[in-house]
Order: C-alpha cells, then structure tokens, then sequence
C-alpha cells in the first residue's frame, strides 16, 4: 500500500496513520491529543477550495486541520 501524507490524499479516501513525521513536533501534543494516532483510520471529508483546511472524518467525529498539520501525519492508503 502506498504511503503518502494526509494533505495529499483525495476527497473521500480513507487512510490509515502510520506516523506523524518529524515536522508535527511544533503541534504533535495537539495532535496526539485530539486522537490522530499511529492505527487510527480516518477519511477526506472535504478540502476546502484553496486547500486549506482539509475536512477529516476519524473516531466517529469531524476534524478540520491546516494543510500544514496535515502534511505531518503519514497516512497508508487504503484500497477498496
């Protein structure tokens, strides 16, 4: 499976997250502890129309997060 970042994934895709790579350190606490850890799936909801932010679907609860933060979560693609 494919390993790419979550800014990059399409609408409606469904992921799971590896990692969170070494440029989430200045915001790796917040993201840890709004549940975006290593096995948790989640899925593109929407991506707002300059890309920024991005809609994420996780843990039965809606997330909005910058293309930033987004680009710092390793996410494995799911197929099917």
């Amino acid at each position: 499976m494919p390993v790419t970042t979550l800014d990059c994934l399409p609408f409606s895709q469904q992921a799971l997250v590896t990692r969170l790579t070494d440029s989430a350190t200045p915001f790796r606490r917040k993201l840890l502890a709004m549940g975006i850890t290593p096995g948790c799936y989640l899925r593109v909801v929407r991506v707002a129309p300059l890309g920024d932010p991005i809609e994420i679907e996780m843990r039965g609860f809606h997330l909005c997060l910058r293309k930033a933060e987004a680009a710092a979560i390793a996410v494995e693609v799911c197929q099917g």
